[in-house]
């Protein structure tokens, strides 16, 4: 049948069972929209307040499902809004597919109203990117971008379509969509019969949990791994949730605001077995120092990975799930007893803890886990609050940690909260914030109460940009350049504005209170925590030291 290239993006979206888009509409992408309001009925449109604020959402729809997250923009500024939320899912491996509308072809390339090489700009933050001159090319090209962005290491594909092309026609033949296959060519026998026997000899080991173990849906495969080798589990920010992080052998995070247990125990073990993590520098520090004692495993489904950062003995290239379903037929039981008291005893001695006089980070964070059961999905922004949700919520399950880990994106989480709340409507969305963090997307409330989304956003208060103050005041002699926030801004008020519920805590009791009222609400209820700006993440390793040299408050 003759279709529209308009309507050949619709058709392709039906294919790959899409059913929920975020996007902003503009005039280059307005046949692209026309057709939505004519498929209302089979995928949802989400109109966001901004295109980053659509990109994160997608990035949380994605996140939090493990599906593909999509989402639209028009051209020029349209869909220069889209590049931040884009290098977000790049840093941390999210498929997601941006579709934007640029000028007509025949404007291509002479500076035309709201002309912009949306392909040129995000090349080095996408996994691929087309733009579709001719629309007998559109529907072959949209089927292999969402193939793209699952296949191996996901990430984000852009896919540009002049206008001209979304009104031209030609025929459209609907096929099957048929399910990427997991990377499993690459795991080899001799490469496994290696691993096993390194983990027979390790008197010490340690596992290692990166964001791979959340991607590659491997739960189940890790903890029986881990009860096989007999091993403490530590993890970084993107792995929370791949291993349950109420289990006795789970020692925290690892690296610059890990606890001080998983960070002398990396330092101490003889054999560091690393499941889909990529040695960030946040988590090696001192990159000649770390685990300098141990062997080094590393299982990744990206050849790119192995021995960038960190030099390592042995490897496993493919993907996670796959390659512990066969490692754990061959690896025998290991019984450590030794080592795993040590372990026990080191997480009594060195306990996280808030040095903190009254309302604080920590206490929030520790009060959601208790009052949600940690059952919630907790979304993020960047800084001192990050920590603490990483720290003092103990996530059970994958995909229930939804953060910006490589790029650090202020701004990521109330959107990705949306995208996360939209696709799990039966679980609790909440997005902790900082005072900065939330003014950068804070128009996103309007969204979640457009949609009537039951999200609940927390504001923790410190009238600072609290971690930037935190580096200021250790190695910058207490000069706090511009990062006091010491003005007027009322989010209680402005929340209401919006349509949001929104009450004030000072005290912890008063927080309890207003937070079991907003678990109870069913639109958005916002929080804010006001605490002292001196407060400070704890432990932390300053940067370039080795992990084990680990600052507390007393410190």
């Amino acid at each position: 049948m003759q279709l529209t290239g308009a309507q050949i993006v619709i058709e392709c979206l039906k294919e790959q069972g899409v059913d929920t888009v975020f996007g902003y509409p503009g005039g280059a992408i307005l046949n692209l929209y026309d057709e939505l309001y004519k498929h209302s009925s089979e995928i949802r449109h989400v109109l966001t307040s901004h295109e980053q604020g659509a990109a994160h959402a997608a990035d949380g729809y994605a996140r939090s499902t493990g599906k593909v997250g999509v989402c639209l923009a028009t051209s020029g500024p349209g869909a220069t809004n889209l590049v931040t939320g884009i290098a977000t899912a790049y840093m941390d491996s999210v498929p997601m597919v941006a579709i934007t509308c640029n000028v007509g072809v025949s404007l291509l390339g002479k500076d035309s109203f709201q002309e912009i090489d949306i392909t040129g700009i995000t090349m080095p933050i996408t996994k691929h990117n087309f733009i579709v001159k001719n629309v007998e090319d559109l529907a072959a090209t949209m089927r292999r971008a969402f193939m793209i962005a699952q296949t191996g290491r996901p990430g984000p594909v852009l896919v540009d379509i002049p206008k001209d092309v979304t009104a031209n026609k030609t025929k459209f033949v609907s096929t099957v969509i048929r399910k990427p296959l997991r990377v499993a060519d690459t795991i080899l026998p001799k490469d496994l019969e290696d691993a096993a026997l390194l983990i027979e000899k390790a008197q010490k080991p340690i596992v290692f949990v990166g964001g791979g173990g959340v991607i590659s849906d491997a739960s189940e495969e890790i903890a029986k791994f881990v009860s096989l080798v007999d091993a403490p589990v530590c993890d970084t920010l993107m792995g929370k949730g791949a291993y349950d992080g109420t289990k006795s052998n789970y020692t925290g995070m690892l690296g610059m605001h890990g606890t001080k247990t998983s960070n002398l125990a990396v330092q101490q073990c003889d054999l560091l077995i690393v499941i889909g993590a990529r040695f960030s520098d946040r988590v090696f520090g001192n990159a000649a120092s770390f685990a300098s004692n141990a062997k080094i495993l590393q299982i990744d489904v990206d050849p790119a990975e192995i021995n960038k950062n960190i030099k390592i003995d042995s490897e496993i290239i493919g993907d996670i799930k796959e390659v512990l379903l066969r490692l754990n037929q061959i690896v025998k039981q290991q019984e450590h007893k030794e080592w795993m008291q040590h372990i026990l005893e080191m997480k009594e001695t060195y306990p996280l803890s808030d040095p903190s006089d009254g309302l604080s980070g920590p206490q929030v964070v520790e009060t959601i886990f208790e009052m949600t059961n940690g059952e919630a999905i907790i979304s993020t922004e960047v800084g001192q609050h990050q920590m603490w949700a990483a720290q003092f919520y103990n996530y059970k399950q994958p995909r229930t940690f939804l953060t910006s880990g490589g790029l650090g994106t202020m701004g990521y989480g109330l959107g990705a909260s949306i995208g996360a709340q939209i696709a799990n409507p039966d679980k609790q969305v909440i997005n902790i914030a900082g005072d900065g963090c939330f003014r950068m997307n804070m128009n996103e409330i309007a969204t979640a109460v457009r949609e009537q989304l039951p999200l609940i956003q927390v504001v923790i208060n410190n009238h600072v940009l609290g971690m930037v103050r935190q580096w200021q005041s250790l190695f910058y002699g207490q000069r706090y350049s511009h990062t006091i926030l010491n003005d007027s801004v009322d989010f209680v008020k402005l929340s209401e504005a919006m349509g949001a519920d929104a009450e004030r805590a000072t005290t912890i009791d008063e927080f309890k209170e207003i937070f079991k009222k907003a678990l109870a609400s069913k639109t958005p209820y916002v929080i804010e925590c006001v605490i002292d700006s001196d407060d400070k993440v704890w432990p932390m390793v300053a940067p370039g030291k080795p992990i084990d040299e680990v600052m507390s408050a007393d410190d």
